[in-house]
């Protein structure tokens, strides 16, 4: 292993660090001190090599500040077809979320940046993955009767954004509670893909 590589989750470590200026709760992701080619250039890439259980630390978040309104309609933009998923825009996502959330947010996101700069790519099957996440869509529209309407509003307006976001809550709380390994191939569709267009029709 190259010595950039074996220094990458160290200099993720002090990029995750609290700033001294800042109260001691509050996690700040700064990547200006990391190589971005370190990075593989891609967050693609990244996220295709990091394990599943890393990926799925960062599912937990993800679920679990979307459980805070506020934070949702951070979160949801993410998982917007054409959103910007880079390692930047995630990192610029996680610190815009609330305290506790942005430090558990950040913590999973640098575990992935830096297994997945050690780790070959990982077994992924985009059809069972694109299929576990249309089966959690149905799920959640049995559940929530505006979840499919949430699911196929278009437009910026404020109705719009927030009718997805809802939709994107509840597609969470339906990809909870699939096994592990389904759920870990459905988030780096998301990741990779988006959300919006891949909602039942």
């Amino acid at each position: 292993m190259s010595v950039r590589l074996r220094l990458v989750p160290l200099l993720l470590a002090g990029a995750l660090a609290a700033s001294p200026a800042l109260a001691q709760d509050e996690y700040v992701v700064d990547l200006s001190q990391i190589d971005p080619a370190a990075i593989l250039a891609s967050a693609g890439d990244v996220l295709m090599r990091a394990p599943d259980a890393a990926i799925d630390d960062l599912f937990q978040a993800t679920h679990a500040a979307s459980q805070s309104p506020r934070d949702a309609k951070i979160l949801c933009t993410l998982f917007d077809p054409h959103a910007d998923r880079g390692f930047e825009a995630l990192a610029a996502t996680a610190n815009r979320l609330g305290a506790d959330r942005r430090e558990r947010f950040a913590i999973a996101l640098a575990n992935i940046a830096a297994a997945g700069l050690q780790n070959p790519r990982q077994p992924y099957d985009a059809i069972a993955a694109k299929q576990t996440l249309k089966s959690a869509g149905v799920t959640a529209m049995l559940l929530h009767d505006d979840f499919l309407l949430g699911m196929t509003a278009e437009g910026n307006d404020a109705a719009a954004r927030d009718a997805r976001c809802r939709s994107f809550g509840w597609m969470l709380d339906a990809l909870q509670a699939v096994p592990a390994q389904q759920r870990v191939a459905a988030t780096r569709l998301m990741l990779n893909e988006g959300l919006a267009q891949l909602g039942p029709r």
